[in-house]
């Protein structure tokens, strides 16, 4: 194959990722864009907002994958501000003009807070490493204030993890261990019945892709743990140190988790390309943005009318290699084909032990077996074989040492309600999640 073209790939997600291996060991020229040096491994980004992993276990560096790719991989570290369809150009931040032959857009999604009032400024995400580490930090230290304080055996600590999908359910599940497990020993001045976890969630169940019996094992696990959970439930407003709901509650909140849904970035609405639901781009069957002959969506920054994709890592894999391979297709002279997603099941962890697994045949497991299914194949997705090692072993210390070690640790923050002058956190501008962003 003589002649292959230049890739511009957006993004150095899962989908992202997979179409610049897939081109450059076919010896495509590729450029890949991502304001940060590194990969995320974001299913596992509420580990290391709960302190059990360090935020480099789940991070890779996309040097590593240069120095793999035999010179047919350039890694340019920037911020994409404009598209040029018609010039067939990018424009980067620093003020780069790339030109392309194809080009790959993967940049992932950011948090829909669906205009409710304050959640925006006071509420946290969980879709970066900076995020992650300041939940981490916020939680620690408004930990930290209260084992401080004169009556700190008789305050309260609350967290309000918004959206009971599988990151909201993770994260207040962790939580919850962490309250009844380390915080006694880590923080002896507090009582840990005083410290509470409240999961809210706008729909009638907990995990509502997966079959109904999951559902209800997740709510019992839920309970089990202490979890508040509050189904049915609609947020009114975010303010400092509280969340008001519909009905007219308002329930203090030392940190707010928001993990209710995912929209699109503002953008890509100026970028010259079709727009859906939520902001995404809209493809074709082929996976090609609509009236566009060498653009490509993939991952979570497509929206497609012929196969309505769940937004998890896989469908995110497949979208990247599929588009690689039509552009090579394209580049032999063949037509392209119709992208099909293979659905491996889907899985949620609630805390030790305690799992749900679904795969597509109908086989569904719970608990233990569930449990070490879902640690098998986070580690094996996970890039790099240091990170595999360290995942594990920070996961085992974290699950079988429990009782006899802390949280992973950092600096701390006072959560907003605590502040004596309140700051907006975690805003975003129009166009990423703050200075911070995980994707170009």
């Amino acid at each position: 194959m003589t002649n292959l073209p230049h890739v511009v790939i957006v993004g150095a997600g899962f989908a992202g990722i997979a179409a610049a291996r897939v081109l450059a060991k076919a010896g495509s020229r590729v450029t890949l864009i991502d304001q940060h040096p590194y990969n995320t491994f974001q299913p596992l980004l509420y580990q290391v907002a709960t302190g059990g992993l360090n935020p480099g276990d789940i991070t890779y560096p996309l040097r590593t994958l240069v120095a793999k790719m035999h010179g047919r991989l350039r890694v340019r570290r920037s911020k994409v501000t404009e598209v040029r369809p018609d010039q067939n150009e990018v424009v980067c931040e620093d003020g780069a003009t790339i030109g392309y032959d194809h080009l790959i857009i993967g940049i992932g999604v950011k948090a829909n807070f669906f205009g409710i009032p304050g959640a925006e400024e006071y509420a946290m995400t969980l879709y970066t490493r900076a995020e992650a580490l300041r939940v981490r930090d916020t939680m620690f230290g408004g930990l930290e204030r209260l084992a401080a304080s004169p009556d700190a055996g008789s305050r309260e600590f609350r967290t309000v993890v918004v959206g009971g999908g599988p990151t909201g359910v993770e994260m207040a599940g962790t939580l919850a261990e962490m309250r009844d497990v380390a915080l006694p020993r880590s923080f002896p001045e507090l009582d840990h019945d005083k410290v509470h976890v409240t999961l809210v969630e706008m729909a009638p169940q907990l995990l509502s892709p997966f079959h109904k019996n999951l559902q209800r094992y997740a709510l019992e696990q839920m309970a089990k743990r202490g979890v508040d959970v509050r189904l049915d439930t609609a947020i009114s407003e975010v303010e400092p140190g509280r969340v008001q709901f519909k009905s007219g509650e308002c329930l203090q909140a030392d940190l707010v988790v928001w993990a209710g849904g995912v929209a699109g970035y503002r953008k890509v609405g100026r970028w010259g390309l079709e727009t859906g639901k939520g902001g995404r781009i809209v493809v074709g069957e082929d996976l090609r943005a609509v009236g566009q002959d060498n653009v490509w969506a993939v991952g979570d920054a497509a929206i497609s009318d012929h196969e309505p994709l769940p937004q998890l890592a896989q469908p995110a894999l497949q979208m990247g290699k599929h588009a690689a391979h039509q552009i090579l297709r394209l580049e032999q002279g063949q037509p392209t084909e119709t992208f099909t997603y293979r659905d491996l099941g889907s899985m949620a962890t609630i805390g030790q032990a305690s799992a749900v697994v679904e795969f597509p045949n109908g086989a569904r497991f719970t608990g233990l077996i569930a449990w070490v299914l879902w640690i098998f194949v986070h580690l094996m997705n996970l890039l790099g074989g240091r990170n595999r090692v360290m995942t594990f072993m920070n996961l085992a210390a974290r699950y079988l040492a429990f009782r006899r070690t802390g949280g992973i640790v950092g600096d701390v923050r006072d959560p907003i309600g605590a502040r004596e002058e309140t700051q907006p956190v975690n805003v975003q501008t129009d166009d990423v999640v703050n200075e911070d962003a995980e994707h170009a």
